[in-house]
C-alpha cells in the first residue's frame, strides 16, 4: 500500500519552500521584520500538526524558534535541549536582541479527545507541565524577567485561538475579542505583564495581532469537523521542519528528551488511528521522515548532520517495528538533511530492510 506520491510531494514542496525563503523578496522582508521587531521568540510546542504557529499568527517564516516534543513537555535539565536554549540565549543576547520564551498547550473546545494526547487529553495536567517549564526558566534566567521572558500560552485548536496568561493570574483568550485597537491591545499586554520590557510587548504585539485576523478568516471559512481533528500523515524526527508549512500534516518530534522512543510511539499510533479511521489516504501510505540541521557544507558540520540524520532513522524504524507494528506495511522512510540558510533538504540514502 505504500507510495512515493507523498514522499514527491515533499520533496516538491521544500523545493518550493526553499526557493520562497531564499529569494531575495522573502530575504529583505525578514531583514525588515527583524529590524522593525527585534526580540527573539521560541515555541515550547507540543509535536501535535495543529500547532503552526507561524500561520495562526501571520508571522514570516523563521522568526519564531519552534521546540516540539510529546506534549511540550520540556526540560532544562535535558542537556542538548539545555544546550541548544543556551546557545540560543547567548547569541541573542550578543546581538542586543531580548528573548520571550512561549510555553504552550493545547486544547480543543469542542471535544476533549481532539485536545493534547501526550497528557490523555487532561488539559489541567498540561497547563499544570508549562507553568512548571515557565518556573524552570525563570530559576534559570531570573524572576525579573530582565532579557529572558517566559509566557504560559494555551493554543485552542479549533479555532487556533490563543489565550495568555498573565503575570497575575489573569487569562487574555483572543477568540473573545471582536474590536480592539493596536493601543488597547498594547495595554494589555502591559496590564498582563507589566514587568515585560517596552520593546518586547511591541514585539509580542504583531502575534496578537495575526491570531485575531486568523480567527477572524477560520470562522469565516467555517472549518469543517474532520479538519480539527488530526489528519497527519508525516512523522517527522529531528531538526530543521520550518519549510514544512502546512496545517495539520505533519507529528514533529525534537531530539530533545533522554527518551525518543515514547513520542515516536505515540505519534505512530496516532498516524495508524489516521489510516483506520480514513482521514488520510492508506494507499498512499505515511511518512516517516528524519531530518538533522547544519550551517556549513564544508567540514565536519554537514557530514555530522548526515550521520545524525542516519541514526535517528535507525531508531525511529525500529521503534515503529516493536511499538506500532500495524504501521509498518504502510511506511514510506524520506531521511535527509536540511541547510538552515535555506531550508533546502537533501536526501540521504537509508535501507529501510536493514
Amino acid at each position: 500500500m505504500k507510495s512515493e506520491n507523498l514522499i514527491n510531494f515533499l520533496l516538491e514542496h521544500n523545493k518550493k519552500q526553499s526557493d520562497e525563503f531564499s529569494g531575495p523578496d522573502a530575504a529583505l522582508s525578514r531583514k525588515i521584520y527583524r529590524a522593525e521587531h527585534p526580540t527573539e521568540i521560541a515555541a515550547l510546542k507540543c509535536m501535535d500538526g495543529r500547532l503552526h504557529l507561524p500561520i495562526i499568527t501571520k508571522t514570516p517564516l523563521g522568526m519564531i524558534r519552534p521546540f516540539r516534543n510529546l506534549g511540550g513537555q520540556f526540560d532544562l535539565g535535558w542537556p542538548f535541549f539545555g544546550l541548544l536554549v543556551k546557545e540560543w540565549v547567548e547569541h541573542s543576547i550578543s546581538r542586543g536582541r531580548n528573548c520571550i520564551v512561549l510555553s504552550t498547550y493545547h486544547y480543543s473546545k469542542s471535544d476533549k479527545h481532539l485536545g493534547c494526547r501526550g497528557f490523555n487529553y487532561d488539559t489541567n495536567l498540561a497547563r499544570t507541565e508549562t507553568i512548571r517549564l515557565k518556573e524552570q526558566f525563570e530559576r534559570v534566567f531570573g524572576k525579573l524577567h530582565s532579557v529572558v521572558y517566559p509566557i504560559v500560552l494555551g493554543i485552542e485548536t479549533d479555532e487556533d485561538a490563543l489565550i495568555l496568561h498573565g503575570e497575575n493570574g489573569e487569562l487574555f483568550d483572543l477568540s473573545t475579542v471582536t474590536e480592539i485597537t493596536t493601543k488597547e491591545l498594547s495595554k494589555k499586554i502591559s496590564a498582563l505583564f507589566p514587568d515585560m520590557r517596552q520593546r518586547m510587548a511591541d514585539d509580542l504585539l504583531p502575534l496578537l495581532i495575526g491570531n485575531i485576523e486568523h480567527i477572524k478568516e477560520i470562522r469565516e471559512i467555517k472549518r469543517e469537523t474532520n479538519d480539527i481533528n488530526h489528519r497527519e500523515f508525516v512523522l517527522g524526527v529531528g531538526r530543521g521542519f520550518d519549510w514544512l508549512h502546512l496545517h495539520n500534516k505533519a507529528l514533529l518530534v525534537g531530539p530533545f528528551s533522554y527518551n525518543l522512543r515514547e513520542p515516536i510511539g505515540k505519534a505512530a499510533s496516532i498516524l495508524l488511528d489516521n489510516i483506520k479511521e480514513g482521514r488520510i489516504n492508506k494507499e498512499d501510505g505515511i511518512v516517516l521522515m528524519i531530518s538533522a540541521v547544519y550551517r556549513k557544507k564544508v567540514g565536519i558540520d554537514y557530514q555530522l548532520a548526515q550521520e545524525k540524520a542516519i541514526s535517528l532513522a535507525e531508531l525511529s524504524v525500529q521503534t515503529i517495528k516493536e511499538v506500532v507494528p500495524e504501521l509498518m506495511p504502510y511506511l514510506n522512510v524520506l531521511v535527509g538533511t536540511v541547510d538552515m540558510n535555506t531550508l533546502y533538504f537533501d536526501r540521504v540514502p537509508f535501507d529501510v530492510s536493514k
